[in-house]
């Protein structure tokens, strides 16, 4: 018979949340898994903006993204979880004291779940312009890996959330002229970040949509903008930077019968799912007055590995000895 290696918690995610969760089941000396289906660990922050700084971590008044996945990936080898990536989880069934997760690559045996998948799967919101295709990848973008593409060079960014003010502010000092161009009049980015960009060098034209991108062999030259009164406006440009969201789904995990709430999972205080055994962390859990924030999940994080610990034995304690007495 074959013999199954059965985990004690089994991550589901290597985002922040499951990254930093996997450090917590180490300190719980809790066998750990970490399955994600893109190549690497670190999710959205790795996947679309490793250059760009993240805020609003503590102890942190500003960090490039890839250099807290770095930390991360790091903190989280106090685990020293089983990392299986390029793996899309599809099923899981509980076969008596352990559940069963199917993978679009074989199964894995686990005896808790934590899902840490943010906002499942996800693909960046296209620009919906005749043309736009022949230049995506080359000089139209939907996210950003690499600041020096952009250097002395003139750039558009597209759209009004904090993503779009981001970049337009990592920009201010490594292109030649920086654009933030919103469809609306009002963004929807924090007040204090629409304070620092009006401050900047970046300009800034609102409410304007997007017409035509012009250019040839996948080098956008002109942009050309339209309000809604039909003006255009012809802008200059070597690179446009389209932040217009994702399209997300959780894919089969909506089919496990776990109460829901749109897209997200709902979790009471211990971060325990409708599922006896299956929690949840991150941006993927909701609860009244949920704030999805990176360090709303560093929080979740600990709160459902060790209530998933006193699940697995009910002699542990649910608060555990406080870090700086386990690494005396």
């Amino acid at each position: 018979m074959e013999e199954r290696e059965v985990f004690d918690i089994t991550i589901i995610g290597g985002g922040p949340t499951g990254l930093f969760a996997s450090f917590y089941g180490g300190m719980r000396k809790m066998k750990v898994k970490i399955i994600d289906s893109l190549p690497q660990l670190g999710g959205q922050l790795t996947e679309l903006y490793p250059d760009k700084f993240i805020y609003d971590i503590g102890g942190f008044p500003k960090v490039l993204a890839k250099d807290l996945v770095d930390n991360l990936v790091q903190q989280a080898k106090y685990g020293d979880p089983e990392i299986c990536l390029e793996e899309t989880v599809t099923a899981a069934e509980r076969h008596g004291d352990h559940f069963v997760i199917q993978t679009d690559k074989g199964l894995h045996y686990s005896k808790a779940i934590l899902l840490t998948a943010g906002v499942g799967a996800f693909q960046p919101r296209k620009l919906a312009v005749d043309g736009c295709e022949a230049f995506e990848g080359k000089s139209l973008h939907y996210g950003v890996k690499d600041l020096t593409v952009f250097s002395d060079k003139k750039v558009v960014v597209l759209g009004g959330g904090d993503s779009a003010v981001d970049w337009s502010m990592m920009l201010e000092n490594v292109a030649s002229h920086v654009t933030l161009s919103h469809r609306r009049e009002k963004m929807t980015a924090h007040e204090a970040n629409i304070d620092v960009l009006m401050a900047s060098k970046v300009e800034v034209k609102k409410p304007f949509g997007v017409k035509e991108l012009v250019g040839e062999n996948g080098q956008v030259r002109e942009l050309v903008l339209i309000d809604k009164e039909g003006n255009e406006e012809r802008l200059e440009v070597d690179h446009v930077i389209c932040n217009y969201g994702n399209i997300t789904s959780l894919g089969a995990i909506k089919e496990w019968g776990l109460e829901m709430d749109k897209n997200s999972v709902i979790v009471n205080s211990k971060m325990e799912t409708s599922i006896p055994g299956i929690y949840a962390a991150g941006d993927i859990a909701t609860y009244e007055g949920k704030v999805k924030l990176i360090a709303v999940g560093f929080g979740e994080a600990p709160t459902a590995i060790n209530n998933a610990k006193s699940y697995l034995d009910p002699k542990s304690k649910v608060q555990p000895l406080h870090s700086t007495s386990v690494f005396k």
